[in-house]
């Protein structure tokens, strides 16, 4: 048997009888009785491998790994890849930049190139080694110095020696978007202050590029000192960042070293900027339009990176907006690798300094060619809203007798109803039309009069549980009289606000959702606009129903995931066609306001991203975010909060809801610190995967990160449903109907509510039988006896959409101070 080989499958294949689920076999099995049919083993079947085919074809898929992650490195600052972008920032106020760019200027054999491409920095050339970096500093301490005098400086900054603007963490989260490696510097005592640790944490949420820990002075200190500092640092950075390596940075060869670290460390991918080609501008030039001064073409340039650069998408420029593209050039390298661009001025052994004219605009007028121009049937278009049409919402198209009767018999009350988009004939019919804003400016203000109940039962609350409030109204007149200090007075009010704000946060925990019923409008006016649902997790909710106008003003894609398959499928396949990655090139960008230019000139970084299709056109965008534990301070929905998404700022006041599986969401009130919530947000359309930080705007213009997360969904159709739960409580009890008061306060409300299902704290459930006398009480039937200290609910229901707040310019923050007016949490106790 062993000589004739060994066995091979016949094409009929075993199958052992199902096990019988007892009474759950249906009648077919029962017919079947027993028998199974023969099933006909397919001939074109995968063959297994074997044991060494398997090891050579997982041999085979790490070798191409290993070699796509090399071929990414040499690319990397080489002469055909763009130059090794690196951004450094300095984490501590006392650690300052400059000494490390002189120790790596100083590299033998190597071409500096100080005081160019607008940021402050320099270009270092290596033909030796075949690497170009380019080096940019992003100050992120309070205060910072440079040394290096041909760095810019910004206008109207103090003149006490040379300081560089400080603390501005747009310029480091704009700079971290582009570069290819972060060097962190850090001071060799206390490693990073708080500052450091707030920008650290911005970096952290947006998406950290590779980086390396760098600390210079290190040998000022005692070699004992150094010791124990050195280990006191690492056992600091270790919870920040895991299996990191500090470098000291006091002599050429430690730079070489930290040099060679950059060079060679594995790099990290940062996903929305793998899918765009984007550029940090390295020299620029504004031509003034004909039309108007203030508006004009940029001309921008820089090296393209990770994607080809195609002249018929729209450009983003970070913080500005999106912009079209007429054409793009192909000037000379300015830091080419090739010998010959460097003749006469690369002495034998050591380096020698390029100074460049301001922004290289020489270079960019000679040599240029034009490698192609904006083919006005294939460019994007830069409409970002549908205008909505009024008449859309009509059926058909009167004749010209008809129009004139109708003009005729309504010359004076002549007006036209707006109909939302996606309203069926049947709730046309029951618009009422109130002026411009109509049902949306009923919405906010029923919105706020909820709020205000709620406020108002606080305030109420609040006042109950103090014991003597009169006393401490006077004691605190009396320190403002002894004081007479206008700051302090403001600093008390800020304080009054913000305990507000934590009662009622409090209040919404312990009560959520609960209005009190008002006494001078019936509940049927007052909460019209609110239905009750058997269950809020399986009654239906039609997505298209009712919507507002800002729905007529969006785009809403018919199958969001798979465009986006589509379109990322198209650039893993290397198909748009445009400038290749490593160029240097220059943008023709139109109509950009001079405002642009004049950032650049005074330093900040100007950094651009090309859009994907659709990426312009607004719509409906859901966050999914977390509190970041930094900040507890009480942030309430519909405020005005700064996004950082991907590479989009913007200011916008959100909604927040939960996140959940259903298909409806409800909305909370405050961004709780203790689970995930969704926020909600009109904002341009972007893919995703990209990175959200949410800043909130402090009085003296300091940002706050507030929470951070990532892009969920671009989603229309989602559904954030507000509660509201209206109370009342037990005042006769039986073995199952009770007599509740309170929560209505006439006989016409109960009789209107009377479908709506009740609920208790306790868990009973119940419905209204019918009212008692005409003040409000109501007999109610339950599913079991009630408790006396039990309380009777109502819960009611309505769809709520964001404000159209968008606003695609945010404010320079102040440098960043931590906050000490935040109150500690057991001043805000509630008895």
């Amino acid at each position: 048997a062993m000589a004739a080989g060994a066995h091979r499958a016949g094409p009929l294949k075993q199958q052992n009888k199902a096990h019988k689920g007892g009474k759950h076999s249906g009648s077919s099995q029962r017919r079947a009785a027993g028998r199974v049919p023969v099933k006909a083993q397919p001939r074109r079947r995968l063959r297994e491998l074997s044991r060494v085919d398997r090891r050579h074809q997982a041999l085979q898929l790490r070798r191409q790994r290993k070699e796509a992650v090399l071929a990414e490195k040499r690319s990397l600052g080489s002469r055909d890849g763009p130059p090794h972008l690196v951004a450094v920032v300095p984490l501590h106020s006392r650690a300052a930049a400059h000494d490390t760019l002189r120790l790596l200027q100083s590299q033998d054999s190597a071409i500096v190139r100080a005081g160019e491409g607008g940021v402050g920095g320099f270009a270092l050339l290596c033909p030796r080694l075949k690497q170009r970096w380019r080096f940019v500093t992003a100050q992120a301490g309070e205060e910072a110095r440079c040394g290096l005098g041909s760095w810019p400086r910004t206008r109207g900054s103090p003149s006490k020696g040379d300081v560089v603007r400080a603390g501005d963490l747009h310029a480091v989260l704009d700079l971290a978007k582009v570069a290819d490696s972060l060097l962190f510097i850090l001071d060799p005592v206390d490693g990073w202050d708080s500052s450091g640790e707030h920008c650290l944490s911005c970096l952290f949420a947006q998406g950290l590029p590779s980086y390396a820990l760098a600390v210079p002075g290190g040998t000022d200190l005692p070699p004992k000192k150094w010791i124990d500092a050195r280990k006191k640092l690492a056992k600091a950075i270790e919870k920040r960042f895991p299996e990191a390596k500090l470098f000291p940075l006091s002599t050429e060869q430690d730079s070489l070293l930290l040099l060679r670290q950059l060079s060679t460390q594995k790099q990290r991918h940062l996903s929305f900027r793998e899918r765009r080609a984007h550029l940090l501008a390295y020299a620029a030039e504004f031509l003034p339009g004909q039309e108007s001064p203030l508006l004009g073409t940029l001309k921008v340039s820089g090296f393209v990176r990770r994607q080809p650069f195609d002249v018929n998408s729209l450009v983003h420029i970070v913080g500005h907006g999106d912009f079209q593209v007429s054409q793009v050039d192909a000037p000379p390298d300015p830091l080419s690798l090739n010998p010959r661009v460097a003749k006469g001025q690369k002495r034998s052994q050591d380096m020698e300094v390029q100074d460049d004219s301001v922004n290289g605009t020489d270079e960019m007028e000679e040599d240029v060619k034009v490698l192609m121009k904006a083919d006005p049937s294939k460019q994007e278009s830069l409409q970002s809203e549908v205008v909505p049409d009024p008449m859309e919402g009509e059926q058909t198209w009167p004749t010209e007798e008809e129009l004139q009767e109708a003009e005729d018999s309504l010359k004076a009350s002549r007006r036209v109803v707006k109909v939302p988009k996606g309203t069926s004939k049947y709730q046309a019919a029951w618009i009422v039309d109130d002026g411009e804003e109509g049902s949306e400016k009923d919405d906010d203000e029923d919105d706020d009069i909820d709020d205000f109940l709620m406020e108002e039962a606080v305030s109420q609350e609040g006042e109950s549980s103090e014991e003597e409030p009169g006393e401490e109204e006077s004691e605190t007149m009396t320190v403002s009289e002894c004081l007479r200090d206008e700051q302090y007075d403001e600093k008390m009010e800020e304080d009054e606000q913000m305990l507000e704000r934590y009662k009622q946060e409090r209040m919404d925990e312990m009560f959520p959702d609960e209005v009190d019923t008002p006494r001078d409008v019936p509940a049927r006016v007052r909460f019209q606009k609110y239905r009750g649902l058997k269950s809020f997790r399986t009654s239906p909710w039609d997505p298209k129903e009712n919507l507002p106008r800002d729905y007529a003003r969006i785009f809403q894609f018919q199958d969001f995931s798979r465009t986006r398959k589509h379109l990322f499928r198209k650039i893993e396949k290397e198909e748009t066609e445009g400038a290749s990655v490593g160029w240097y090139i220059t943008l023709h960008v139109c109509n950009v306001p001079v405002s642009v230019m004049e950032s650049f000139k005074e330093g900040k970084p100007l950094v651009l991203f090309s859009l994907l299709p659709h990426e312009q056109k607004m719509s409906v965008l859901n966050f999914l975010v977390r509190r970041h534990p930094s900040n507890t301070e009480p942030v309430r929905a519909k405020e005005e909060l700064i996004f950082h998404c991907g590479f989009r700022r913007f200011r916008a006041s959100p909604l927040f809801s939960q996140h959940t599986s259903a298909d409806k969401h409800k909305l909370e009130r405050f961004l709780r610190p203790d689970a995930a919530l969704v926020v909600t947000v009109y904002a341009p359309i972007t893919f995703p995967p990209a990175s959200l930080l949410l800043f909130k705007q402090r009085s003296n213009g300091m940002h706050d990160l507030i929470a951070t997360g990532s892009l969920l969904s671009v989603d229309p159709d989602r559904i954030v449903i507000k509660r509201l739960v209206l109370s009342g409580h037990p005042f006769k009890i039986f073995t199952k109907t009770a007599v509740v008061r309170y929560m209505f306060f006439n006989r016409d409300d109960v009789m209107w509510f009377k479908p709506v299902e009740l609920r208790t704290k306790w868990g009973r459930r119940g419905h209204i039988k019918e009212p008692l006398g005409t003040h409000g009480h109501m007999k109610c039937h339950f599913d079991g006896q009630l408790k006396s200290q039990d309380t009777v609910l109502l819960n009611l229901y309505k769809r709520v959409f964001p404000k159209w707040t968008y606003d695609p310019h945010v404010p320079e923050p102040v440098p960043w101070v931590r906050s000490e007016s935040a109150l500690p949490e057991q001043e805000v106790e509630m008895e």
